[in-house]
């Protein structure tokens, strides 16, 4: 290798410093180019997980019940009560 391919770049990255083989491995992602349709794949799982979340809480909000937490700590949904029934 001629000594201008071993200079970094400028916007090279992370990807120009040495390293081990083990840092490489553990931080795979540092050293591959983005994968468009991959990052797509995951932004679109991720919204419909979060999109179903809410659209359970809101569920069980409208049909009456509330979000209560426990003196243990552990949430649960209860019915909400009128104290004039």
């Amino acid at each position: 290798m001629s000594e201008e391919q071993k200079r970094p770049a400028p916007g090279d990255g992370i990807r120009t410093i040495r390293s081990t083989n083990l840092f490489k491995a553990v931080n795979f992602e540092l050293y591959v180019k983005p994968n468009i349709v991959i990052m797509s794949v995951g932004l679109t799982c991720f919204g419909l997980c979060l999109g179903y979340i809410a659209y359970m809480r809101q569920k069980y909000e409208s049909m009456g019940y509330y979000s209560a937490i426990t003196n243990d700590g552990n949430e649960l949904f209860e019915k909400k009560k009128s104290k004039w029934d």
